[in-house]
């Protein structure tokens, strides 16, 4: 897709972010997450919450596209995005009743989308990434002082968290996630199960608050011990690993703890990869896809 301005820019961006996060929603099965077939770890949420909520945020990320476009990372767009946010999680919190289901997301992709509407159409995920970061190392002078549950966890356990991640250029976006999802694309693994595998990747490697802030460092820890054990077998597409799978389903329910960072990052990957795809997503894999995953 090639926009020719801000409107149009908005429009398509915002059009991609929906796309990804009902993507990772009805993504079935995730272990301790919501999806198609259970509520999992959570009692506040389910999935035609989670639907409801990815369709109201598209006015949210069409206006931080056309904010952004063609402008250069700085502190004035960093505060105009956040208070776009600020005003997209209002938008989330009446549609879904309250209950809080995209306010991680809501801050990953809507960097993201920031960036990719400062670039040229065509960046890559990494070129993307690398400029979200840039956006989210200035300051919010205006953003809320009260301590939140992300914060708290970072503090206590001495973790990145969803701030760190950003400024650092989404590294498990870009050397855990999309390369695990381009990998099972070309052993031929079905859409569904490649997808899954990125989940799982994104649970063995990243330190999730919302795992940390439910379940301690006990939850996190034996999470990503079952999930390295899934990527040892050779991911969900093996027989053992479909069941390692369930496995990490049930642990996680019995803990009440869900990987909501993992979560957030697997959308966020899905959204840049739909992207690079020229918007089409699914199991066709362009020749740019390609080196692309080699490179990383």
């Amino acid at each position: 897709m090639v926009w020719t301005n801000a409107a149009q820019c908005g429009e398509y961006l915002a059009s991609q972010a929906v796309a990804a996060l009902l993507e990772e929603a009805r993504l079935t099965p995730k272990p301790g997450l919501v999806d198609e077939e259970s509520t999992g770890a959570h009692d506040d949420l389910n999935i035609e919450l989670m639907i409801r909520s990815a369709t109201a945020l598209e006015e949210t990320f069409a206006e931080i596209g056309f904010t952004a476009y063609r402008r250069l990372p700085s502190q004035l767009l960093r505060e105009e995005i956040a208070e776009i946010g600020r005003q997209g999680e209002k938008v989330m919190l009446t549609a879904t009743g309250g209950s809080n289901t995209h306010k991680g997301a809501i801050w990953a992709i809507g960097l993201l989308t920031a960036a990719a509407a400062m670039l040229d159409p065509g960046a890559s995920p990494f070129e993307i990434a690398s400029t979200a970061g840039k956006l989210a190392c200035y300051p919010d002078r205006y953003a809320p002082r009260q301590s939140s549950n992300g914060s708290r966890v970072q503090r206590r356990y001495g973790v990145e968290g969803a701030r760190g991640e950003a400024q650092q250029g989404f590294p498990h976006v870009i050397r855990i996630a999309l390369p695990t999802l381009y990998q099972a694309r070309r052993h031929g693994v079905s859409e569904k199960l490649a997808k899954l595998d990125a989940l799982v990747a994104l649970i063995a490697n990243l330190d999730d608050t919302c795992l940390l802030h439910r379940g301690g460092m006990e939850a996190l820890l034996a999470a990503k011990e079952k999930a390295n054990m899934i990527r040892a077998t050779g991911g969900v597409s093996t027989r053992i690993g479909w069941k390692l799978l369930r496995e990490l389903d049930e642990d996680l329910l019995v803990r009440h703890a869900s990987p909501g960072g993992s979560a957030d990052l697997l959308a966020a990957a899905l959204f840049l990869d739909r992207l690079h795809a020229g918007g089409s997503g699914g199991p066709v894999i362009l020749k740019r896809n390609e080196a692309y995953a080699r490179q990383v």
